[in-house]
């Protein structure tokens, strides 16, 4: 019988420190009927039943988590999910693929025109002139 009052006071410690965590990092519009100290003051002193009333009565629900009924008579097919994070988002995957590309073909652009530049100026210094007929054309 004693570990079941361990067990359950520690349940009532683990919840009442979810309850204050909870509390503290709510938005002040979040919080409702009583003041924020209020309700700190509840959860420290009536653990169990101030960490309940936080959960049920204290906090604004949010509506991010809540989940709603489906409509149509509970129909259970299931909406098509917007992505979480733009790393789960197609469209951003491809956008990021063809700006790196387009970054990428930049790049060798740059770095041909700049290793032809240092050719001919290295065939100009050797006495040579300058050949375009040898190159390929990009």
């Amino acid at each position: 019988m004693a570990r079941l009052y361990v067990l359950l006071f520690l349940v009532q410690i683990v919840l009442a420190v979810c309850a204050l965590i909870s509390c503290l990092s709510a938005e002040e519009g979040q919080i409702r009927a009583l003041p924020r100290i209020a309700w700190v003051l509840i959860i420290l002193f009536f653990p169990l039943v101030g960490s309940i009333a936080w959960f049920v009565a204290g906090r604004e629900p949010d509506p991010a988590t809540r989940r709603a009924w489906p409509a149509g008579g509970g129909s259970t097919e299931r909406q098509p999910r917007r992505p979480l994070a733009p790393d789960d988002d197609p469209e951003f995957l491809r956008s990021v693929q063809d700006r790196s590309r387009q970054q990428d073909q930049e790049l060798f652009r740059r770095w041909e025109e700049d290793l032809r530049r240092r050719e001919d100026d290295l065939r100009r210094r050797d006495g040579e002139p300058p050949r375009e007929g040898d190159r390929p054309e990009v």
